[in-house]
C-alpha cells in the first residue's frame, strides 16, 4: 500500500479549502492549542469517536472487507488512542540538567506539518497511530489514506471538525499515492513523514526524506514466526495459531505466517492445528458469525494465488464461491524453508508449518528472513523464554500469546520491517524536536 499528499484540490471534513503545508520559516494560520486545551480537545474528540463507533465500524466493513467485530475494535481502539495522547499532552516536559555555572533545561518543541501516509489494511488505527499523538505534541497533521480506503479517514476527519479541533491542524488528503503521496515527501513545508506499508514504498520514501534530511517513521512488511516448543501448551497453541495468521485475512504485517515447531511435537501440533483451519467460519463480514472476510482487491487475490503453487501440500478451509475476493484459510507444510511461501510477505491468508530440531535451530529458523517486526512462542520454559526473546530479532514478541500491538506499550520493526517506533509512553516525543538552553548564572 502507497498514498498520498495533497492533489489540487484536497479534500478536508469542511467545505473550505485547506491551506498548503507551511515553508520554511512560515507561520501556520491561527497558533497551535496550549496543551491543556489540546488534550482538552483530544478528549472531545475521543469521545466523537466514541459516539460514533458504529457507524464508523460498519464504513469500515463497506470499504474494506474487515468482519464487523474487528471493525468496531479498530474504531474504539482510534477513541483509545486519542484519550491516551491526551493524557499524555502535560506529560511532554523537558529536563533540567545539573550543569556548572548556571541552569540547564531542555524543551521538547512540536516538528510542524506532519505527514501520516495510512495503509488500507488498517485504515483507521493505523492512521491515528500517527495522528494523535503528533496532534498531542503540537503539530499541523495531513494524513493521507490509502487509495482503497479514504472513506473513514474522511468521516473522522468530519468528527475532528464537530469535536473542534481546528481545521488547520488537521486534514485528510485522498489521492494516488504515486501523486499525494510523493507530493507530501517531496514538500519542504512538510518536517516528518510517518508511512505505514509495503517495504519496497518504505525504501522509495526512506531515499527521498534523505534528500532533505526530512524525519521519518516506517513501519513496513514482516514474515512473523510462531514457535511452538515441545513442552509447550500444545492444545493452547494450536487453538490460537489459526487467527494468528487469518485475523484480517491475513492482511496483517504481524501475521505469524511461519508456524516452527520442534520435532518430536510436530505431528500432534498438525493433527491438533488441521481441524482449526478447517473450521474457519469465512463468509460476509457483516455477519456477526464471520471470523473471516474477503480479500481487498482481486490484485491481492492474484497475488496470494501466485504463492500457493501446484505441488505444495496444503490444508485447506472452506471459502464462499462467485463474486467477491474470496481465498481459503490455506497452510502449507512439507515446503522447502527457503520457498517464497515461507520467506516473502504473502499478505493473505497463507501460513507454512516448518520443523525445527532445538532452541539453536528454532532461533536460527525465526531470524532467516529480512523482516524482524513480531512473532510468539510457546514454551512452559520461563527461562527458555527470555533467552529466545532476546535472540529472535523482532521489534514485538509474545509470550503464550498472540499479542502484539497495545496503544500503551512501543510499536515498530527491526531490519527492513521499518525505522522507528510508535504507540508507547515515548509517542509523543517523536514528534518532536529537542532544544537545550544553557542559562548562565555567572556576573
Amino acid at each position: 500500500p502507497s498514498s498520498g499528499a495533497p492533489p489540487s484540490r484536497p479534500t478536508t471534513g469542511s467545505t473550505a479549502p485547506p491551506p498548503a503545508p507551511r515553508p520554511p520559516g512560515a507561520t501556520r494560520r491561527g497558533p497551535a492549542p496550549a496543551p491543556a486545551d489540546r488534550a482538552r480537545l483530544l478528549r472531545r474528540f475521543a469521545a466523537d469517536v466514541d459516539g460514533h463507533i458504529e457507524e464508523q465500524a460498519l464504513l469500515d466493513v463497506r470499504e474494506a472487507g474487515h468482519t464487523i467485530g474487528n471493525a468496531r475494535w479498530e474504531a474504539g481502539n482510534v477513541r483509545d488512542l486519542l484519550d491516551f495522547a491526551a493524557g499524555g499532552v502535560e506529560r511532554l516536559s523537558g529536563r533540567q540538567i545539573p550543569v556548572a555555572g548556571g541552569i540547564d533545561v531542555t524543551f521538547l518543541e512540536p516538528l510542524g506539518v506532519i505527514g501520516v501516509i495510512a495503509p488500507w489494511n488498517f485504515p483507521l488505527p493505523i492512521a491515528a497511530w500517527g495522528l494523535a499523538p503528533a496532534l498531542a505534541a503540537g503539530n499541523a497533521v495531513i494524513l493521507k489514506p490509502a487509495e482503497t480506503t479514504p472513506l473513514t479517514a474522511l468521516r473522522l476527519a468530519e468528527l475532528a471538525l464537530e469535536a473542534g479541533i481546528p481545521e488547520h491542524l488537521f486534514q485528510v488528503l485522498p489521492g494516488r499515492g504515486a501523486v499525494a503521496g510523493d507530493a507530501l515527501v517531496e514538500h519542504p513545508g512538510v518536517a516528518k513523514i510517518v508511512f505505514t506499508g509495503s517495504t519496497r514504498v518504505g525504501k522509495q520514501i526512506m531515499a527521498k526524506c534523505a534528500d532533505r534530511v526530512k524525519r521519518v517513521t516506517l513501519e513496513l512488511g514482516g514474515k512473523s514466526p510462531n514457535i511452538v516448543f515441545a513442552d509447550a501448551d500444545l492444545e493452547a497453541a494450536a487453538a490460537a495459531a489459526p487467527m494468528a495468521f487469518l485475523d484480517n485475512t491475513g492482511q496483517d504485517c504481524c501475521a505469524r505466517t511461519r508456524i516452527l515447531v520442534q520435532r518430536s511435537a510436530y505431528d500432534r501440533f498438525l493433527e491438533l492445528l488441521a481441524p482449526g483451519i478447517e473450521s474457519v467460519v469465512v463468509g460476509d463480514p457483516a455477519d456477526e458469525k464471520t471470523q473471516m472476510g474477503p480479500l481487498i482487491s482481486r490484485a491481492q487475490l492474484e497475488r496470494v494465488r501466485s504463492y500457493v503453487t501446484d505441488g505444495l501440500t496444503t490444508v485447506r478451509g472452506a471459502a464462499p464461491e462467485g463474486p467477491g475476493f474470496w481465498y481459503p484459510p490455506t497452510l502449507v507444510t512439507d515446503v522447502d524453508p527457503t520457498a517464497p511461501v515461507a520467506t516473502e510477505e504473502v499478505f493473505g491468508p497463507v501460513a507454512v508449518v516448518l520443523p525445527f530440531e532445538d532452541e539453536e535451530d528454532a532461533v536460527r529458523l525465526a531470524n532467516a528472513t529480512e523482516y524482524g517486526l513480531s512473532g510468539s512462542l510457546w514454551t512452559r520454559d520461563i527461562g527458555r523464554a527470555l533467552r529466545v526473546s532476546r535472540a529472535v530479532a523482532a521489534g514485538n514478541l509474545s509470550v503464550n500469546s498472540h499479542s502484539s500491538v497495545r496503544y500503551s506499550t512501543p510499536f515498530g520493526g527491526y531490519k527492513q520491517s521499518g525505522l522507528g517506533r510508535e504507540l508507547g509512553p515515548d509517542a509523543l516525543t517523536a514528534f518532536t524536536e529537542t532544544k537545550n538552553v544553557f542559562i548562565s548564572t555567572e556576573a
